[in-house]
């Protein structure tokens, strides 16, 4: 039996080369006082710097700097970029999240992803050895030669990520396992994801990882979002999923995920244009020696994987893991089984959905028997009521358990559930548990959902299975975290304003609505503890900063349901000026794009709400007066529709404005009414079947920028009025 190890690897940044490894300077000159050559020089310097201190803080885990000083580091960087334009694609600094995404590209994988078969008995896992060695036999290979690399079966997000010439260039979701979500731009704010490998690896490499939320981390964003009175996830590969599939990358880049990579779908050693390999690493005869590869390339991976010569090995470590299950910081739901040697993988081939060569002996699910003793209800920023069952403490796989979720109040009617009937509690690896059943009915009737807020008395409406609280901002539940929202940097982006400062300031009674913000004083903040006249003169600077925000902004920062950065620019510049959008009908706001039915109808929900239409002139009354938006257009493009997909040289918002600035019309999916889909680099193929299925032509970006010189209208944007 050999526990994997890391070796030695080369390093992003030589410590005798590059004065930011090591006890680095943070004194920095001004940047006006740089040459273009000097800036450019430390930049790369410090690129170089922050990837080998990434790889040592998340993937070896053995920091060589503090916090505060990587920090300096990284903001160094952000200002030379900035001012001398010279961010780069896989710059460290992209891991803040990019433009939000209109939606998730479709995208096929280098080679299929495929399910493993599994089983949670023994006797299973002794016939799948058994079919390989026969099979082995029957293709001529000595069967006792077979050896098996056992690994631990995450329980998170399986994600394809593709490097050239050592550098990220894409990543996606598992999907069907022949396609799957195009997630590159939220994989790339993963800090354990390298955007550039280390040392020589081959011209393209395609590896199959997990996405997760740590323990730890999982629990501890749990308890914000509780606190916020949002509902939990129910374990952390829901946290994971959810995450990754979010249009926004900046939201994923704030939550913790990590990564481990475990095994290689594609290695070219040559270029992939088929070009000269002389020189390119071959890829390895075994899965052991690749995970020695994954080590020496920087992709991290875990040190719980094994080596052994049988069967019974195999079956030994999964026992061994499963008694460890408890002590590990990432989820897992059992162990894969996987034959080492790559030439025995492909004498045994694959069925259409898995492999022969691999096997994965699960854990039982873990489940107990106990009391429901009262249920709560919490209330989320948007008014969602989340019912939570407190349970008679019980020990749940080694986890003591005494809440439960109970998700919403049609969940609560389908189980009939009341307080004092006994039910069965699940986790399966959940940290958050869930009652999928009643298993003695010892109370009368089930649970009546309240029709009153718990917090603020508001009505409650039914809202299909949901509930939801109609009180708005004058919900105490709802407020602190709107004012969170309000101040997030998609938002009002007002620093020194998070979840801690928020619930002091209501606590000190300072703040009894979203506009009570712009009453405070330098004093009323100095006075309280943790305070010094310092930070709260800076907080009512970044508040008094904010009192003529881009009309997007600030119906971003309200919290509409349902309308984030992209819905809110979208209603700017659909409607100019915030009286408009206050006055627009369903109608109005429905022909806005991205903008249906449900999302209409909850905007005009939410503006027609009592409380929150208050509070929105009582901003206005304190003197925050969002900037209408000015947009000249022209006719040049008009009665011609575009839809945008892939990578162009301006982001897809700028060639959709650019268009509209000038009579066109963008939209997001392809219909009969679109006239040209301008596919750019990595191209999604549901928009392209879309178009050939319509008979829409497709055209390039040198096309495109043809087709808009015939009309007069300049590509890429120079800057419209």
């Amino acid at each position: 039996m050999t526990s994997a190890h890391s070796g030695s690897s080369p390093r992003y940044a030589d410590p005798d080369e590059n004065p930011y490894v090591e006890s680095p300077p943070t004194d920095f000159e001004p940047v006006a006082d740089l040459s273009e050559d000097e800036a450019a020089a430390q930049a790369s310097s410090l690129r170089a710097a922050i990837r080998e201190h990434d790889y040592r803080y998340y993937v070896e885990a053995d920091p060589l700097i503090a916090d505060e000083t990587y920090d300096r580091l990284f903001a160094r960087l952000e200002e030379l970029e900035d001012a001398f334009d010279l961010s780069t694609e896989n710059s460290p600094t992209r891991r803040v999240g990019g433009e939000p995404l209109d939606e998730l590209e479709t995208v096929e994988h280098v080679a299929p992803m495929r399910s493993i078969d599994n089983a949670t008995e023994a006797e299973a896992v002794r016939r799948f050895d058994e079919r390989v060695r026969s099979g082995l036999a029957d293709e001529g290979f000595d069967p006792d030669a077979v050896e098996y690399v056992c690994e631990p079966k995450f329980d998170g997000l399986s994600v394809e990520v593709v490097y050239e010439a050592g550098e990220y260039v894409r990543a996606a979701t598992r999907g069907d396992g022949i396609e799957g979500d195009d997630v590159t731009e939220q994989v790339r704010t993963i800090r354990s994801v390298p955007g550039k490998l280390r040392g020589d690896p081959p011209s393209r490499l395609a590896v199959r990882g997990e996405a997760y939320m740590p323990r730890d981390a999982f629990e501890a964003y749990n308890e914000t979002l509780m606190e916020r009175g949002e509902e939990p996830f129910a374990n952390p590969r829901n946290a994971a999923a959810g995450t990754l599939r979010q249009l926004d990358p900046s939201v994923v880049a704030e939550r913790p995920l990590e990564i481990f990579f475990f095994d290689v779908l594609g290695w070219e050693a040559g270029d992939p244009e088929g070009g000269d390999a002389a020189g390119a690493p071959e890829r390895p005869d075994t899965h052991w020696a690749e995970f020695d590869a994954f080590d020496g390339f920087g992709l991290r991976r875990t040190d719980r994987v094994e080596r052994v010569g049988d069967i019974e090995g195999a079956l030994d470590y999964r026992d061994r893991l499963m008694a460890d299950r408890e002590d590990l910081n990432f989820a897992i739901d059992g162990v894969v089984i996987a034959v080492d040697d790559r030439a025995h993988r492909e004498a045994l081939g694959s069925t259409s959905r898995a492999p022969r060569w691999a096997f994965a002996y699960k854990f039982p699910p873990r489940t107990a028997t106990t009391t429901v003793e009262g249920i709560t209800v919490q209330v989320g920023r948007t008014g969602r009521l989340t019912p939570v069952a407190e349970l008679d403490p019980v020990d749940v796989g080694g986890v003591t358990v005494s809440r439960a979720t109970l998700h919403n109040p049609a969940e609560i009617e389908a189980l009939g559930v009341n307080v004092d009937d006994r039910v069965r509690i699940y986790r399966a690896g959940d940290v958050i548990p869930y009652v999928p059943e009643v298993v003695e009915k010892r109370s009368e009737g089930t649970y009546d959902f309240p029709e009153r807020c718990p917090v603020c008395d508001a009505p409650v409406e039914r809202d299909g299975p949901l509930a939801f609280c109609t009180g708005g901002l004058g919900c105490p539940a709802q407020l602190n975290r709107a004012i969170e929202h309000w101040a997030r940097r998609d938002a009002l982006d007002v620093e020194g304003l998070g979840p801690e400062r928020v619930e002091q300031l209501r606590e000190a009674d300072l703040v009894e609505s979203l506009p009570d913000l712009y009453d405070l004083t330098v004093e009323d903040l100095a006075a309280l503890e943790g305070w010094g006249e310092t930070s709260a003169e800076n907080l009512i600077a970044e508040l008094d900063a904010t009192r003529n925000p881009p009309l997007d902004d600030f119906l971003a920062g309200l919290g509409i349901p349902d309308v984030g950065a992209t819905t809110a620019r979208a209603l700017a510049t659909q409607f100019g000026d915030l009286d408009a959008v206050l006055d627009a009908d369903e109608a109005e706001l429905r022909a806005v794009d991205d903008v249906g039915p449900e999302v209409a109808e909850s905007i005009r929900t939410f503006l027609d709400n009592e409380e929150n239409r208050a509070a929105i002139e009582r901003l206005r009354e304190r003197g925050i007066d969002p900037e209408p938006v000015a947009v000249e257009t022209d006719d040049a493009l008009a009665g011609l529709t575009f839809v945008f997909t892939g990578s162009l040289s301006a982001t897809r918002s700028e060639a959709q404005e650019h268009v509209e600035a000038h009579g066109a019309d963008a939209t997001s999916s392809v219909s009969g009414n679109t006239d040209y889909l301008v596919a750019g680099e990595s191209p999604g193929r549901s928009k392209r079947t879309d178009a050939d299925a319509e008979g829409v032509p497709v055209v390039d970006e040198d096309a495109f920028a043809d087709l808009l010189a015939e009309h007069g209208v300049p590509w890429p944007p120079e800057g419209d009025a």
